[in-house]
């Protein structure tokens, strides 16, 4: 199994880098101080604080009632607690889409409220001149593409993207209109396996998927999701390397009964 270059701090630059050596990425969402230490010290990539928070932290159906202002607290939370990987807060819908003033205006303070490393934000040729105004304040840009959440009552369904030839199209023409303005690195979500690799096989910057197939440079997962911590979601692409759920379920009722009981504190747990 191919082991990527060990990084002491990973930068756009060892994106870069691993995309050119054929080093797979590794990216996960993180959204609070004690689980973003973890996920940091076993070694990811990249940590995307991503506007899914709106989802597993907030309860709500969509992304979009995520405000800018609790993407800034998440991301402040993360940040603080990673050493290494590459911290990238998503832009929150609102927050950019209006004129390409107000994209550098949000940019801006995430970048400076929170200490993250870059922004991500959805669109390709509608978001070009935010894009390029945020790049020429010298923040970095991730692109997002395919399947974007913050549109979904546009696509009025969750399913896979650029089927069509005409949409792949758009969605091929909106990956070399990134990389071309300055874009470090894309997210393809929810799109054909084979329209990804060979996106992938077109561009110089990384190319991150999640539900894109296996031929693109990395991996991006939500935490909770890949944890087990949210039983009610299974998309094909998602594969649980924990069942958080049934532990953390367990563990609380055990609690629960202790204190019941009367067993929890017992002689040795009290001063």
């Amino acid at each position: 199994m191919k082991v990527n270059k060990a990084y002491k701090i990973v930068t756009t630059k060892s994106l870069f880098e691993m995309k050119q050596n054929n080093d797979k990425i590794s990216m996960l969402t993180a959204y609070d101080y004690s689980l973003a230490k973890i996920i940091d010290r076993a070694g990811i990539d990249v940590i995307l604080v991503g506007d899914s928070a709106s989802n597993v932290f907030a309860g709500h159906e969509t992304t979009l009632p995520i405000t800018l202002d609790q993407m800034i607290y998440h991301a402040s939370s993360v940040v603080k607690a990673t050493k290494r990987a590459l911290v990238v807060v998503d832009l929150p819908f609102g927050s950019y889409q209006s004129d390409s003033s107000g994209a550098l205006k949000s940019a801006i303070r995430i970048m400076k409220e929170s200490g993250a490393h870059a922004v991500k934000l959805e669109g390709g040729e509608s978001q070009k001149q935010s894009i390029e105004r945020i790049l020429q304040a010298g923040i970095p840009v991730m692109g997002h593409l395919g399947l974007t959440p913050q549109s979904i009552y546009k696509f009025g369904t969750y399913t896979v993207r650029a089927q069509e030839k005409i949409e792949a199209e758009k969605l091929i023409n909106d990956s070399l209109l990134l990389e071309k303005i300055g874009c470090f690195g894309i997210v393809l979500e929810k799109i054909p396996a084979k329209l990804a690799e060979k996106i992938a096989s077109k561009l110089n910057i990384p190319v991150i998927g999640i539900g894109a197939g296996k031929n693109v440079d990395g991996q991006v997962l939500v935490i909770n999701d890949m944890l087990g911590m949210n039983k009610e979601f299974s998309p094909r692409f998602l594969r649980r390397y924990a069942d958080l759920h049934s532990l953390i379920d367990k563990a609380v009722k055990n609690y629960s009964d202790d204190v019941k009981r009367g067993d929890f504190p017992n002689n040795n747990e009290q001063y």
